[in-house]
């Protein structure tokens, strides 16, 4: 489960984030400095798999660039996140750093897990929202489902949804039309 570490009761920032001394993950939403344990074997075969898929059409139509996690996406200095899967466009790779992305996203995948299902569904939702993440994408392993989320006047709404099999599209991955049924 995901849980707040007890630390001084203060407002993380990524700089001191950064300077830890420990092998752990943690994400930094509002302030919190947050733990998130390892992912468990369905989480991983479908990072792996998504993340193949969208790798393909990405350098397939010249889209931009994909990193799968951990790799640290910094909002602002008060907000560090390790989605499983960031896309970033081509007019955006400036955002790209050695040691991390400092800037929005165009499109990030989370994978829920049952520790995290509260921290993706809601919390990052808003946040991913706020920062202005073009669009969202949540999976679910366990259920094999998946839905793609698109920001519309700073809020998301539905673009589409799959479960088991049938095929989703996204607007900010131009063409892309990926089969459910082919994550493992």
């Amino acid at each position: 489960m995901a849980a707040v570490v007890e630390k001084p009761a203060k407002r993380w920032t990524y700089e001191e984030y950064y300077r830890l001394e420990d092998d752990q993950r943690y994400e930094i939403i509002d302030g919190n400095l947050l733990m998130a344990p390892a992912p468990d074997i369905w989480h991983q075969n479908w990072s792996r798999d998504l993340s193949w898929l969208i790798v393909g059409h990405m350098k397939q139509h010249k889209l931009g660039t994909v990193f799968i996690a951990p790799v640290d996406v910094v909002l602002d200095k008060h907000n560090t996140v390790q989605p499983d899967i960031v896309f970033i466009a081509t007019p955006n790779l400036s955002i790209i750093q050695r040691r991390a992305i400092f800037g929005v996203p165009d499109l990030v995948v989370e994978l829920v897990s049952p520790s995290s299902v509260r921290r993706d569904r809601y919390d990052k939702k808003s946040l991913y929202a706020r920062f202005g993440v073009k669009e969202y994408w949540i999976g679910d392993p366990a259920n094999r489902s998946l839905e793609v989320l698109t920001l519309k006047n700073g809020e998301y709404e539905l673009y589409c949804s799959v479960e088991n099999t049938g095929k989703l599209t996204s607007l900010v991955l131009t063409g892309l039309e990926l089969d459910l049924s082919e994550l493992k």
